[in-house]
């Protein structure tokens, strides 16, 4: 809250050991040119301490000038002070950190889980997805005001057991991978709180897993250098569509979304025509500006 240097002169002076004595209308004044910058006081000022004076009244004149310019010092390095512990009183009045506890949020949130998953929809919301009764349950926050948890509902998927959120797949779908070595499945949320989990039919590898952006994706086998190709057109129905075996390297190139199998029966293309057609476009528009 803004405070008044006249408030803070005053305070000073009622509570202050130091400032003893009440300050003069002028000595006021004078502290309040300065602030501004009110030229039209302050010339008035040094006019008076400029006027001709015999020697004598000179210099008594010049020892009060230099008497209230020190006050006036005096007291606005007070007010300073007094304005820093303002600021530092309010600051701890707000705290930086604040942490809310399980019995503050609604009763869904004081149940063990599992695993979680932030997601943000295209209205501008953020929800919380917590996987609870080891993979049974999704149960679904709104989170958008920290503030304000809210309860959204709660979803009965069919997994085999627990998982683990692996990547996204684009804006309304997961990868997940059971813990139980029982494969991968995509959970799709275009439902916000009815969300579904759609098990990947004829995925045979549980290693390592890679994005071909929201297209598809690559798993890698746990134990030898063998891949297999995932199509998510339709991430309902996620599609194995190759297995290459025994590959030697990989190289992508990100600007045409093309990814490079070099395997021990040869070479191996992975393409993504979407991406192709959007650096064609890229292409002739640097070409052709006009």
């Amino acid at each position: 809250m803004p405070v008044e240097v006249t408030d803070v002169i005053d305070g000073a002076n009622a509570t202050s050991s130091s400032a003893g004595r009440a300050v003069s209308q002028e000595d006021a004044a004078l502290l309040a040119s300065a602030k501004t910058g009110d030229a039209r006081y302050m010339g008035n000022f040094g006019s008076r301490c400029d006027k001709a004076t015999p020697p004598s009244q000179g210099e008594r004149t010049s020892t009060m000038s230099k008497k209230r310019i020190t006050r006036i010092a005096k007291l606005t390095l007070t007010a300073i002070a007094a304005l820093t512990f303002a600021g530092y009183a309010e600051a701890r009045n707000h705290p930086k950190i604040i942490v809310t506890r399980p019995a503050d949020l609604p009763e869904l949130a004081r149940e063990r889980g599992q695993a979680m998953l932030l997601h943000a929809t295209g209205d501008g919301r953020t929800h919380l997805y917590i996987e609870q009764n080891d993979g049974g349950r999704l149960a679904v926050f709104d989170v958008t005001d920290p503030g304000h948890v809210k309860v959204e509902g709660s979803a009965q998927v069919d997994a085999p057991g627990a998982f683990d959120f692996v990547s996204s797949l684009g804006d309304y779908a997961e990868l997940v991978r059971f813990r139980n070595g029982q494969g991968e499945a995509v959970l799709e949320l275009h439902k916000v709180k009815k969300p579904t989990l759609n098990k990947i039919q004829g995925l045979d590898f549980q290693g390592s897993t890679e994005r071909l952006g929201g297209d598809g994706l690559i798993v890698a086998d746990a134990n030898d250098p063998n891949y297999q190709v995932v199509d998510l057109s339709n991430p309902v129905d996620p599609n194995p569509v190759a297995e290459v075996k025994q590959v030697l390297e990989k190289i992508t190139n990100d600007e045409t979304g093309t990814t490079f199998l070099l395997a021990a029966d040869g070479l191996y293309v992975i393409r993504r025509p979407a991406v192709e057609e959007e650096y064609e476009i890229h292409q002739q528009q640097m070409s052709d500006p006009g």
